[in-house]
């Protein structure tokens, strides 16, 4: 049985302090809104693959698609009109290109370096990044070369190799090379090897405090390097963060900023806005955040059943991402993001 409760009409509540009087409408909430979603926030990851197919869907990650380079400029240029002011490009490489030592990644006539200089030649202005990694080229499906029993990826020798790939890419005229490897010193390396090279102007966005996550498995299918491996769960824990380690991401960081990184990653987003915040609050350099493959594909996956509401929740995620202290963000939702916001 319910109880009713009568209510005094002189009742009031002797209050200084209201802070819903600054949620009373909308107009009043724009006023004293904190954190605003731009299209220029986002960086758009896209997928290039080679010949002229129709564009690829990926299963894992419902609406990307992996494109031809012809189809992948036409994508960019959509998104340079939607205000997007940056892309990541990664490729996929037909399995026959692959090796245990990935030297496809230094052909000077690489997929994704004619991919760059597509992209370059029909929008100069679109800031074009690319991932200076192995696992894109090797058979095993990780970011570097192993050691002679196979065991884990060698430290130094995979150094060199990015190095030199960083240099073709620069020499292809991307503005960042974003080395995702992990390895230790490679960010001081790429930055020496680029300045000796003459590029002094190209940019490093550091994969700083990139955590072995769970989370990456749809990519690694974007990409075949879940493939190559046979798993989508390759073991990348002496190389990647712990999840675990909050104090460890923040050596990482500092330690790329002294080698010359000029941007600074955090990757994953969701799962990280405690080392987001952190890392902001260490460093006065730009700081990305990466909103990974798994995220996209929870948010998609539940808004498919109709779990969640996909507009305003890729929206809620993408401005907790910001809020936490992210400049910039990579993800999935960037193209519908611009669209919305604009």
């Amino acid at each position: 049985m319910a109880v009713h409760f009568p209510m005094s009409a002189a009742f009031k509540l002797d209050l200084t302090h209201r802070p819903r009087r600054l949620r009373r409408n909308a107009t009043v909430r724009s006023l004293v809104e904190e954190t605003v979603l731009r299209p220029a926030d986002f960086i758009a990851p896209l997928f290039v693959v080679d010949g002229k197919g129709a564009p690829e869907a990926i299963a894992s990650m419902p609406g990307v698609l992996r494109y031809n380079v012809a189809d992948l400029v036409k994508e960019c240029r959509a998104l340079a009109k939607l205000g997007v002011p940056a892309v990541a490009l990664f490729p996929k490489l037909d399995k026959k290109f692959k090796n245990d030592t990935g030297t496809a990644a230094l052909d000077e006539d690489a997929l994704i370096l004619r991919a760059v200089r597509a992209v370059k030649k029909a929008l100069p202005e679109l800031v074009v990044m690319t991932d200076i990694a192995l696992d894109p080229y090797t058979t095993h499906g990780h970011d570097g070369v192993l050691t002679a029993d196979g065991g884990d990826v060698a430290n130094d020798a995979t150094v060199e190799i990015l190095t030199k790939m960083a240099v073709l890419h620069a020499g292809a005229g991307v503005d960042f090379v974003a080395p995702s490897d992990m390895m230790d010193g490679r960010i001081g390396a790429i930055r020496q090897a680029l300045d000796a090279a003459g590029n002094t102007q190209t940019s490093i966005m550091a994969y700083s405090a990139k955590f072995a996550s769970a989370y990456y498995g749809p990519f690694r299918d974007a990409v075949g390097s879940a493939a190559a491996a046979g798993t989508r769960g390759l073991d990348k824990r002496t190389y990647q963060l712990n999840p675990a380690n909050r104090r460890e991401a923040l050596i990482e960081v500092a330690l790329d900023e002294a080698e010359g990184a000029d941007v600074l990653m955090v990757k994953p987003a969701g799962a990280y806005l405690d080392i987001i915040r952190e890392v902001r609050e260490a460093t006065k350099k730009p700081v990305a955040a990466y909103q990974v493959s798994g995220e996209y594909a929870q948010i998609m996956a539940a808004s498919q059943l109709g779990w969640l509401d996909l507009a305003k929740t890729r929206h809620e995620s993408l401005l907790a991402i910001k809020r936490a202290g992210a400049d910039m963000i990579l993800t999935y939702f960037a193209k519908e993001m611009a669209a919305e916001l604009r």
